[in-house]
């Protein structure tokens, strides 16, 4: 029904080269003079405020006054907050607008919908290109009302968590907002974990109650997402019901817990009452890939992230009233649910949610849908903007595009400090500039996570107990001579080559510059004399020849970094294995590498699984021919 396609009525900046972590951060402003209230309202009862250095200095040294202006004018209160911010960042303890009460389903809804009921909010890009579904404030609201009362009906209160698990499309959003209109916490799992991972989250986070479709509709391929909740649910006790919506016609065995979703929404009121939430009240819960050890469910609240969301989708990325704001994340992840729900809505914009892949049916499926939707800002992964340069640049054709962002995880900081750790000492403070070190941030933001579900220690063991203080990102990063911050990669993405320390980032940063090198993956291997050596895979550009290009890739090594650095082995592969948002599973390679394919763990979360077989096999095809030069 609502997922249907008849069922509803119908960027300047250039992409680096060194995307693999090219979050570029710039702490020294321009001095720009235009009216500072013109280009943020909240900016005329500053005193002193001028200009845009002036805005940044005073968002820096007065911090509370700037939050509490922009959270009085940005966001509808029940309650008015009577705190700004109560931090310990030694205990990891950090809470924002303390007494403050709001529902942030109002905040992305209702006030829209009253002000401009027929505007578009959401433009579902469906896996079928051309067969796109526009869905209005209006009819969202409503939407979001009937799958409230639904909620409640089946007996979810106030600090529930409903484990939702579905494809990126109007009903998930839907669901999302209303939790948060009911007061549960929401815990959206990326529809293409396995049952296992699925099941997982579902115990930690206590669900009793799961969301999901029938099946889900991905680069022409179809998934069955009940059959993987059935066999989830088996192993979580806490379920006692779980909602089935439908993607597609293909028909779904129901269980006695089942509830097919659209049909008893059809039974419910358009209007739902919002609940009144502390603005310290759990908002949703979102776990990590679990690649290495336990899930972690970080904590996200609901008025400072909804804040600080809306503030950075409105200034980061440029937003104005009438654009269309393209994020291609999916909903599972962390910049799905800022820049394709949250940020978007809660400022009345209008917000693609994709469907589909980067080159489905074909490389240039981002572009022609920036050109069919009128896309004006456009945010993607990193790693999908490298797969897209192996296909060339004739693809290439979105000349409405404004702003173009690329990032994994983003900081947005607004006051970075690097720390520089010798020999295993504590470290101290880079004040300098041109300088590297260890990324830190030493102020709270309203938008960070609270603490890990369950796990608070965790949580601040992670985030900030190596350096006491200060909230330690887990990247590195180079300030430039003029105050650039440049994310060089994970600090634990390291090898030692033989006493030399170098981030693996540096090295595919090299490569990734030779011609006929569409992207790579550089990992740390065992080395005989060297204890630890480089392994690069390396994705060639279609047409491109594999003839001599080892030694060319070792030469450019070798003069922009060093002749340590060269790598040690490279297998040329035609994908590397990636999950469905774009992140290259390194664990994966160096378990090939390492030889122990028992150890490879789940693959449910890979774009192509494929792509892992591929890899094996031309692993030991590259170590039987190397044997074979290496006999008399």
């Amino acid at each position: 029904m609502w997922l249907s396609r008849g069922c509803v009525k119908a960027a300047a900046s250039s992409v680096s080269r060194r995307l693999p972590r090219a979050l570029h951060s710039r702490r020294k402003k321009s001095h720009a003079t235009e009216a500072v209230e013109a280009f943020m309202p909240e900016a005329a009862g500053f005193q002193g405020v001028q200009d845009r250095t002036g805005l940044h200095e005073f968002s820096v040294t007065h911090k509370e006054n700037f939050w509490a202006a922009v959270a009085r004018r940005r966001l509808d209160w029940i309650s008015p907050f009577r705190g700004v911010l109560d931090c310990d960042m030694e205990r990891g303890k950090v809470s924002w607008f303390q007494g403050g009460q709001l529902n942030v389903s109002v905040n992305c809804l209702d006030r829209h919908a009253r002000s401009s009921p027929e505007k578009v909010a959401l433009i579902w890009e469906r896996d079928e290109p051309g067969s796109e579904v526009k869905v209005t404030y209006r009819q969202l609201l409503e939407m979001t009302c009937r799958a409230g009362n639904l909620l409640r009906r089946h007996g979810v209160k106030k600090g529930d968590c409903v484990t939702i698990y579905m494809p990126p499309c109007p009903l998930a959003v839907a669901s999302m907002l209303a939790c948060a209109r009911v007061g549960a916490a929401h815990n959206v799992v990326f529809a293409g974990f396995s049952a296992e991972a699925l099941a997982e989250r579902i115990r930690d986070a206590c669900s009793s109650t799961v969301i999901t479709v029938n099946e889900s509709v991905r680069g022409g391929k179809v998934t069955r997402l009940k059959a993987t909740v059935d066999e989830a649910v088996r192993s979580c006790p806490t379920v006692r019901q779980v909602f089935v919506a439908m993607r597609t016609d293909a028909p779904v065995t129901m269980t006695p817990k089942d509830v097919a979703m659209e049909e008893e929404m059809m039974l419910e009121d358009v209007v739902c009452e919002p609940a009144a939430m502390d603005s310290e009240d759990v908002l949703f819960l979102l776990y990590t890939s679990g690649s290495t050890g336990k899930p972690k469910g970080l904590v996200h609240t609901q008025a400072g992230y909804l804040l600080y969301t809306s503030l950075t989708h409105k200034y980061v990325f440029d937003y104005h009233d009438g654009d269309v704001f393209g994020c291609v994340a999916d909903i599972g992840w962390i910049t799905g649910h800022s820049y394709a729900v949250y940020g978007p809505l809660a400022n009345g914009g209008t917000t693609v949610l994709f469907e589909s892949t980067p080159i489905y049916p074909d490389p240039g499926r981002y572009w022609e849908m920036v050109e069919r939707l009128r896309i004006n800002q456009f945010y993607g992964a990193p790693t999908a903007i490298r797969l897209l340069l192996k296909y060339g640049d004739q693809w290439w054709a979105s000349p409405s595009i404004r702003r173009h962002g690329s990032g994994t995880t983003p900081w947005w900081e607004t006051d970075a400090v690097l720390w520089w750790t010798p020999g295993g000492k504590q470290g101290r403070v880079v004040s300098s500039d041109d300088a590297s070190g260890a990324l830190c941030l030493a102020h709270p933001w309203p938008g960070m996570a609270r603490s890990i579900h369950n796990d608070h220690q965790r949580f601040v063991d992670t985030y900030f107990k190596t350096y006491p203080g200060y909230f330690f990102t887990g990247d590195g990063a180079h300030r430039s001579k003029d105050g650039y911050y440049q994310i060089t990669g994970r600090l634990d993405d390291v090898i030692n080559v033989s006493g030399h320390r170098i981030g693996t980032a540096e090295i595919e940063d090299v490569v990734n510059h030779c011609s006929a090198v569409a992207e790579s993956a550089v990992i740390g291997c065992s080395h005989h004399i060297k204890g630890q050596g480089v392994y690069a895979f390396v994705v060639l550009k279609q047409d491109a020849q594999e003839a001599d290009l080892a030694s060319q890739i070792n030469s450019s090594v070798s003069n922009k970094i060093a002749k340590y650095a060269c790598p040690d082995h490279i297998q040329f592969v035609q994908r590397l294995p990636k999950t469905r948002s774009g992140k290259i599973m390194r664990r994966v390679l160096r378990k090939v590498v390492e030889r122990d394919l028992d150890g490879l763990g789940d693959l449910s979360t890979l774009d192509d699984p494929a792509a892992v077989q591929e890899i094996i096999q031309g692993h030991r095809d590259l170590c039987a021919k190397q044997q074979e030069q290496q006999q008399p």
